[in-house]
């Protein structure tokens, strides 16, 4: 076949894929009327439909360009039913609204929120549906704001997103020239060995987002962002540096906020908060009673309490749904060595990259 006849061939198989696309779409509104208020965003169906597709997937097409293409379809969906409100570390450029969107694609709305208690204070107030935190980075370790955050709101974990990371230098004079340098302190963490090397001279000054960051050295003579591509495009800054992380293979960890957890998935995570006495061996009796049940640990961080004088909030996350009966005990013992504890959520455990 010459080139004409194959391009015609796609222009066909195109018009079948509009067809189908739109007659799946006539089913997903039929799907909204049948669920009628109930939450819109289901994320143990969309890792069940991943999964599946997949596992249908027989080449060439990769899994993570069918995913991709899955996932700006259930965007649409969403929409077709009512369109999700998402709330993400703003302004637009930052790393926390790349992971939405490339979360939630292009059919719902988004909101830029100043700062990460906005976040969780937006969720919970019902202005937003979800919001989009970042968690813990590979490289940096924990994002303190959001710990803290959890502390004191009521808002649960619904979902995971794992996105690769890279930083670049941002600006519109020489890198010589260079005096200051803003970003988020995370990003500064996870460049520090760059920065050490590059810089004698130049502060770094703290702000809180990587766009804030864009957005303000572009405002000023001899100033720098570390930041995105695109908010190098948003702001109108030039590349002066690509990939100056530390660690090639860095990835940031997003938490999807809700006011409800998802339900079980059959490979799950459950994230819990709790506080101990102040004694010797508290958190080890706690940890005992993990070990005991069976229940594996994928990860534990820890922040003073704001309360008590050297008394310290724990951050676990653990396998299994907090609906599972195995969970169910093992959460109910390790309540009687705690002050206190709470569920943060139970959701689909994640294991891919979002590209």
């Amino acid at each position: 076949m010459g080139i004409e006849d194959l391009r015609n061939k796609i222009d066909q198989i195109d018009a079948k894929l509009v067809e189908l696309l739109n007659e799946r779409a006539q089913v997903v509104v039929e799907i909204g009327k049948a669920k009628g208020a109930g939450p819109i965003y289901a994320p143990d169906r969309e890792k069940k439909v991943l999964a599946r597709i997949a596992e249908l997937n027989k080449g060439p097409l990769p899994d993570r360009t069918l995913a991709a293409i899955w996932r700006e379809m259930m965007s649409g969906s969403f929409f077709l039913e009512r369109p999700l409100r998402i709330g993400f570390l703003g302004p637009k450029g930052s790393y926390s609204h790349t992971a939405a969107v490339r979360k939630f694609g292009q059919s719902v709305e988004y909101e830029a929120v100043l700062d990460i208690r906005g976040i969780f204070e937006e969720v919970g107030k019902g202005h937003c549906d979800l919001g989009v935190v970042p968690i813990e980075n590979s490289t940096g370790g924990e994002v303190v704001e959001t710990l803290d955050a959890f502390v004191d709101t009521s808002v649960l974990i619904c979902a995971e997103v794992y996105m690769p990371v890279h930083h670049n230098l941002l600006a519109n004079c020489k890198l010589q020239e260079v005096e200051k340098v803003y970003s988020k302190p995370e990003v500064f963490a996870q460049c520090r060995r760059w920065l050490g090397t590059t810089f004698k001279e130049a502060k770094t000054i703290p702000v809180a987002s990587t766009a804030k960051a864009a957005q303000m050295a572009a405002e000023e003579k001899f100033a720098a962002a570390i930041g995105s591509d695109i908010a190098a495009e948003l702001y109108g800054l030039q590349i002066v540096c690509e990939n100056i992380e530390d660690n090639a293979n860095n990835v940031t960890r997003f938490l999807v906020i809700s006011r409800e957890d998802a339900k079980p998935s059959g490979d799950d995570k459950t994230s819990i908060l709790f506080s101990t006495a102040h004694k010797a061996g508290a958190l080890a009796d706690v940890l005992d009673v993990f070990k005991k049940n069976e229940v594996n640990l994928t990860n534990i961080e820890s922040r003073p309490s704001k309360k008590r004088q050297w008394e310290y909030y724990f951050f676990v996350d653990c396998q299994g749904h907090r609906r599972e009966e195995k969970i169910i005990a093992c959460l109910a013992e390790v309540k009687q060595h705690c002050l206190q504890l709470s569920v943060l959520g139970s959701y689909p455990k994640n294991d891919t990259l979002l590209e």
